[in-house]
């Protein structure tokens, strides 16, 4: 298996009560991976959980997400929730950890993240309130509500076809103005003018959160990924925008194409059924999950099972 040339450093002493401060500068790039939650008869397997993050500590991320849509965080209590990030923040050492959080009520939130805070999270990825589709300057002033509740660094979440509303350009700009909100995970579904916008017009860390537009992101001047395909070899996620960066657009398009087949097959089913077969079959973890996500077909999951070597050899 193909080794990476980043070395992981030691954890640093650090007391369970003290967050990790980071410099969005320098951190906020590169391959994040949004954490799946391994389960072991409905209840959160801590074992598989740990032996998940140190196999992704060993090819190398850039950072953790704990709890975002792919952690199945919806089905999960707040106990569970918190559980999850002292264990992946425990483990991770100078890898930050950032969590998840999401709703519709900013009152609510902004207690809830209260909590994330207190619990050492390194920062918040925050989508639009779910379902209720405010206005642009409703969304404007429940992150501005947010951010005046922590002193964490906050990755905007536009992802429109789970919210039911597109944070539009001009928005995320006025957001921008505050330096706590310092990156954007951009899921708009292909939209390459707005993502080009957002790298063109604004100072945010602009990072792919559509795992197939991640070397097309690269190649527009963005800065990496949250990319759920990444749990799986993420060391060659990582080959790819470096060939990017060093302007070797040859070598990048041909990893991109290598690892374009997984991507579809991880996003054939809703997510993150596929990559929990996918990590079961490398024996990482059980392919459970819980209601209403399901597991995957008996056809998928020999389709992974067939094309899985390829990806580990390479």
């Amino acid at each position: 298996m193909m080794t990476v040339s980043t070395v992981i450093a030691p954890p640093s002493p650090q007391t369970e009560a003290q967050p990790r401060r980071v410099d969005p500068r320098r951190v906020f790039t590169g391959i994040w991976v949004p954490l799946v939650t391994p389960f072991r008869d409905g209840a959160l397997d801590v074992p598989a959980l740990e032996k998940l993050v140190q196999m992704l500590l060993r090819q190398g991320v850039d950072g953790f997400v704990v709890c975002g849509t792919t952690g199945e965080a919806a089905t999960q209590s707040e106990s569970e929730q918190l559980t999850q990030l002292r264990i992946v923040r425990a483990l991770a050492g100078h890898v930050p950890v950032i969590m998840g959080a999401s709703g519709a009520d900013t009152y609510s939130m902004c207690r809830w993240i209260e909590r994330i805070e207190a619990n050492g999270a390194s920062g918040l990825l925050i989508s639009p309130p779910l379902y209720v589709r405010p206005s642009q300057a409703g969304i404007r002033q429940h992150y501005e509500a947010l951010a005046a509740t922590t002193s964490l660094p906050i990755v905007l979440y536009n992802i429109p076809y789970r919210t039911g509303v597109n944070m539009e350009v001009e928005t995320v700009k006025a957001l921008a103005a505050n330096p706590q909100f310092v990156a954007i995970k951009e899921s708009g579904g292909g939209n390459l003018a707005q993502l080009t916008a957002l790298i063109e017009e604004t100072p945010l860390r602009v990072l792919s959160g559509e795992d197939h537009l991640l070397f097309i992101t690269a190649c527009l001047g963005g800065h990496g990924g949250i990319a759920a395909a990444a749990h799986i070899r993420p060391d060659l996620y990582r080959r790819m925008l470096a060939y990017v960066a060093a302007g070797d657009l040859p070598a990048a398009r041909q990893l991109a194409s290598a690892l374009s087949p997984l991507i579809k097959l991880l996003f054939s089913e809703p997510n993150p059924g596929p990559l929990k077969a996918a990590l079961e079959i490398m024996g990482v973890l059980r392919n459970e999950l819980r209601l209403p996500m399901t597991p995957v077909s008996a056809q998928l999951y020999r389709q992974l099972e067939t094309s899985l070597p390829a990806i580990l050899g390479l």
